[in-house]
């Protein structure tokens, strides 16, 4: 039997399928802060890539940027929608804290551009970033992932955008400051881990005033539960409000163990009670070595994705 032969249209269309997947749903989550509405974004790009004649997508010379363009557009509706949902959220709004170290865009960023005007692979999908990126208005957010993380062109983000390329260029240097701003001088991964692994052992021991020795004097703790789990409705301020309501949790939670893990690729804790995770904690030190912030998420739907390693 002859086997049918397919056309380029075909085979961009396998392409756009098989080989793009990965890569635009790492540039939603790093738009949206979320695995759930990055599935949704991506799904609704190849919806409208099948929608077009096939003509048209054989006229259309780059797949993957008509992709990308498409799903920055879905990403900057959502954002701009998301903002309005989040004011009847109970209490705190945090990103997705993803298990293991950060996923790659499977996209290297483009050797040409500026080292200044680009924020690493690592970088971009930590808690830190991910918070900050959520202050920033849409279109910087859309504006700088494209540029600094996917190396994408302000004349191709002009067109996602709806505005000029220095308008864009514009937007992203904006919300480029705002996340060099807010980033810690580098920490050593070993230092890291060691302060990750001394909050562990005060949580476990129930030691305050460990806890409030490993904490910075001005640290902040904020806590997701997204009114399904109890817990903080605002940030806690200060190293012995810290210490105190960590165990208040604990106490709450008494059967809890804690793991050393990657949270966003860096050293972080999970909880689990009977070998299913309750709570992912992800932290940042400052340049004193001390624990600057502290992110909790208890929020059921955020722990999917750790909730699917668990072993019961």
């Amino acid at each position: 039997m002859t086997d049918t032969p397919r056309s380029d249209a075909d085979d961009r269309s396998l392409t756009a399928v098989f080989g793009e997947r990965r890569a635009l749903l790492n540039l939603a989550f790093r738009m949206l802060g979320s695995s759930y509405d990055a599935e949704d974004v991506v799904q609704e790009t190849y919806t409208r890539w099948y929608a077009l004649s096939e003509e048209d997508r054989r006229g259309i010379r780059t797949p993957m940027a008509w992709l990308v363009r498409v799903a920055g557009r879905i990403c900057l509706d959502q954002l701009s929608s998301a903002r309005v949902r989040r004011e009847s959220y109970l209490g705190e709004w945090l990103p997705e804290p993803l298990p293991g170290a950060p996923w790659d865009t499977g996209r290297p960023a483009d050797p040409g551009t500026d080292p200044a005007e680009q924020v690493s692979l690592d970088e971009s999908v930590t808690m830190g970033v991910l918070v900050v990126l959520d202050s920033v208005t849409p279109a910087e957010r859309v504006a700088f992932i494209l540029h600094d993380v996917f190396g994408v062109p302000f004349t191709e983000i002009a067109e996602t955008v709806g505005r000029s390329p220095a308008a864009c260029r514009q937007l992203a240097s904006t919300a480029r400051r705002r996340v060099r701003a807010a980033q810690p001088r580098s920490v050593r991964g070993s230092r890291h881990r060691d302060v990750v692994s001394a909050f562990k052992r005060a949580c476990e021991t129930g030691d305050l005033e460990m806890l409030v020795g490993l904490l910075a004097a001005n640290a902040t703790a904020t806590s997701d539960g997204g009114g399904k789990v109890r817990t903080a409705l605002r940030p806690v301020v200060g190293a012995d409000r810290i210490a105190r309501f960590c165990q208040g949790v604990l106490r709450k939670e008494p059967g809890v163990s804690f793991e050393e893990v990657l949270v966003s690729g860096r050293p972080g804790l999970v909880g689990r009670i009977g070998g299913a995770t309750v709570l992912v904690i992800a932290i940042e030190l400052d340049d004193e070595d001390r624990i600057d912030r502290l992110w909790v998420m208890m929020h059921p739907d955020k722990l999917h994705a750790w909730r699917s390693r668990d072993v019961g």
